[in-house]
């Protein structure tokens, strides 16, 4: 079994019974994640792809709050993306969010949604799952239109926070394959260097429960939408 196949079918395997309630307990420490969805500000028109989009949570509040732009998620588990297209569906917003099932390490976001490139690109703790995550993030560059932002929300180190907290989390997390990425902003830093035309802003939030990144790209003259 390949390495793409193995890791989706452990998702799978994570996530089979899980996502049926995985909202509806996530929201009390995923922390963060609204406030990426509001950082986000695309324009009428722009294209919106959310890296590792899990049960679509994301995409539908995005979507109900910015009308005018066009959503694009991608998930490595067929299981997250059957709750994702549910609700979608009953949130009436077929026709504005596509999905799609993939690697974020080796998707061709271009080719999977015939889409040249992308406005707002977004990862909402996704790399702390995923296995080659600094391989994703480059990917998520690749992809990024000229004057574009992609932003990361993920866990932090819990600096400010009891050390037993930090402990009980990390150990939690472990029960899903959940990894904070003490290296994160390394990684970042690095993936940055590569990428001459774009700039990173780092925060640290809830006294370093979750680190925020944005990191945006020069914009070009003569852009326009695909």
């Amino acid at each position: 079994m390949s390495g793409t196949a193995s890791h989706a079918a452990l998702m799978d395997g994570v996530y089979r019974r899980q996502r049926h309630i995985y909202d509806a307990t996530r929201k009390f420490f995923l922390l963060g994640r609204d406030r990426l969805i509001d950082d986000l500000q695309p324009a009428p028109g722009d294209s919106v792809l959310e890296m590792g989009c899990g049960t679509g949570r994301n995409l539908v509040l995005a979507a109900r709050r910015y009308q005018d732009a066009r959503f694009y998620g991608l998930d490595i588990s067929a299981e997250m993306l059957n709750t994702a297209r549910r609700k979608i569906a009953n949130g009436g917003l077929a026709a504005k969010i596509s999905l799609a099932e993939a690697d974020a390490t080796a998707a061709d976001p271009r080719a999977l949604f015939g889409v040249d490139a992308f406005d707002r690109i977004f990862f909402s703790y996704t790399l702390s799952m995923v296995p080659q995550w600094d391989v994703a993030l480059d990917r998520a560059l690749a992809a990024l239109a000229p004057g574009g932002e992609l932003h990361v929300v993920d866990f932090g180190q819990q600096r400010g926070m009891p050390r037993a907290v930090h402990a009980v989390l990390k150990r939690w997390l472990g029960l899903f394959h959940v990894e904070p990425r003490a290296d994160l902003g390394d990684g970042i830093s690095a993936a940055v260097e590569r990428q001459p035309d774009v700039t990173v802003e780092f925060t640290s939030r809830y006294r370093d429960y979750c680190w925020a990144y944005r990191i945006a790209r020069a914009p070009s003259l003569g852009r326009s939408h695909s």
